[in-house]
């Protein structure tokens, strides 16, 4: 018998005694008997290898992969929304300011029209004091600011709707008028007004000044004198 022939034979050794084929031993269970074949792919340690590679080779989440471009995509979003938030308050400011300056311009020349309707009555009044410093003319003065004083109620009136109202033997009016001085009088049954010591003015149809008075006030009844 041949050399070769001798290994492929029954693997036996040199006490006769045949041993197996590691390769084709069956795999057994604790209580000595054979495991079927598709038990022994389960428990076969080159399978757990695969899937463990097949497992690193596998791709990433999909649904992690979206909700990061989706977290991207809002941060862009903010930081347009943001920068759009500071400009817009930077140009409400700027309005805000500007309004400010246009307001306190309003208030400061909202009398430039009426002050420039006074300038020519402070002009007529220095040629008046001129004249009667050259020519002594107190008489010619007197005229000149009469004149002057007209000139400017016309004025005031008709442009402005000022009106100076006359008070006295008016009947007494809380509402226009501030009692000064205090008379008793036998021959009057309701309060008069006797004087005026300060006229009083109205700015189209409003009291704006009340007229400082004297009034003549009725006798209670008893108080007056027996013969």
């Amino acid at each position: 018998m041949s050399k070769n022939s001798h290994n492929h034979g029954n693997n036996s050794d040199s006490n006769g005694e045949i041993k197996e084929n590691p390769m084709e031993t069956p795999l057994k269970n604790e209580e000595g008997k054979a495991l079927p074949d598709d038990q022994e792919r389960e428990n076969a340690p080159s399978e757990g290898v695969a899937e463990t590679a097949k497992s690193e080779t596998e791709p990433e989440n999909p649904d992690l992969q979206s909700t990061e471009q989706k977290y991207a995509e809002l941060e862009t979003k903010f930081a347009e929304l943001n920068d759009q938030y500071l400009r817009k308050a930077a140009d409400f400011e700027n309005f805000r300011k500007r309004m400010n300056r246009e307001k306190q311009e309003i208030s400061e020349f909202a009398n430039q029209n009426l002050i420039l309707d006074l300038l020519p009555v402070l002009d007529d009044f220095e040629r008046a004091i001129k004249s009667a410093e050259t020519y002594k003319d107190y008489t010619g003065l007197y005229e000149g600011v009469t004149m002057i004083q007209k000139r400017l109620s016309t004025e005031l009136e008709n442009k402005w709707g000022l009106k100076r109202f006359e008070s006295a033997g008016e009947p007494f009016d809380p509402n226009r008028h501030e009692a000064l001085q205090v008379e008793k009088s036998p021959d009057i049954e309701e309060p008069v007004v006797k004087e005026d010591f300060m006229k009083g003015y109205t700015l189209k149809d409003r009291v704006i000044r009340f007229a400082k008075v004297k009034v003549l006030m009725p006798e209670e009844e008893g108080t007056g004198t027996k013969d």
